[in-house]
Order: C-alpha cells, then structure tokens, then sequence
C-alpha cells in the first residue's frame, strides 16, 4: 500500500469512527428528548402516542382522589382537563389548585400515566410554559365570552 492510499484509509477510518460517535450522540439524544404539552394540545391529540412527554397546568380543585400508593387526579389548563393516574409518593407541595408538571404517557384510555410529578416551590414559580398555556387558555376563554354566538 502506497503511502498516499494509507492516508487516505486513515482519513475514512477517522471520518467513519466520527461520524459513528456522531449518530449514536444524536440518537441518545433523540430518545431522551422530553416535550411539553397542554392539556388542550393533549385533548386535541398533539401530543405523541406511545412516547414520554411532560404535561403541566394546574391541578383540578376536587379532583385528588387516594387509593394507597395510587393517587389519580386532573391537569387542566382551564380549557381542558386531563385525567392523571400516579404511583408513588408526591412532593409535599402537591396540592389542589396549584401547579403542577407531571411526566410520563398518555394511555389507550386517554388517562395520562404519570412516572414523575413535580410541583411548583414557591407561591411565585411556575415553569414558563405552564405559565404561559394558563396565559393562552384564559385569553381564548375571555375571547370565547365576548363573542357574540350565533344569530
């Protein structure tokens, strides 16, 4: 093998061997990747089926109901509400009416299946996108109040 064909094997060989690290960094990164929904982008089935991804509003005054470890409640946006169903144990902050970040799948039955439920820490904090889904959901609300129906 000549030397100018040795380099240019090396310079594939090197070419290859990053582009390898390359592909398995973007598919670890892929399946790691977490979106964030509402539940009016969840009712209207924005949402992926069969993937993990985070669901916030705030929690459903009335809707916490305790069965063990079970714990079932409802997200909602103002506009939509969608059913929760965790296992665990919940932050202490967990409360009706306050906000709430859950994370997990939505199931067959439209009943989101929660891994991990966060709440907020203090009265002044909400995750940005929360904060501004309410914002958006009391606009189109307010909207929908004022507009005249049909004749």
């Amino acid at each position: 093998m000549k030397p100018r064909q040795r380099r240019a094997a090396i310079v594939i060989g090197v070419l290859a061997a990053v582009g390898t690290a390359v592909a398995l960094v973007l598919n670890a990164f892929n399946a790691n990747l977490v979106f964030f929904y509402t539940p009016t982008q969840v009712a209207a089935r924005e949402a992926p089926q069969g993937r993990n991804f985070r669901i916030g509003g705030l929690v459903l005054a009335g809707s916490v109901q305790r069965d063990g470890v079970t714990v079932r409640f409802q997200v909602t946006d103002t506009l939509q509400t969608v059913p929760v169903r965790f296992e665990g144990v919940l932050p202490d902050l967990f409360k009706e009416g306050k906000g709430v970040v859950a994370q997990g799948q939505i199931g067959a039955d439209g009943v989101f299946a929660a891994r991990e439920v966060l709440a907020k820490h203090d009265e002044n904090y909400m995750p940005p996108e929360a904060a501004d889904a309410l914002a958006r959901a009391g606009k189109a609300k307010l909207a929908a109040t004022l507009s005249p129906g049909p004749p």
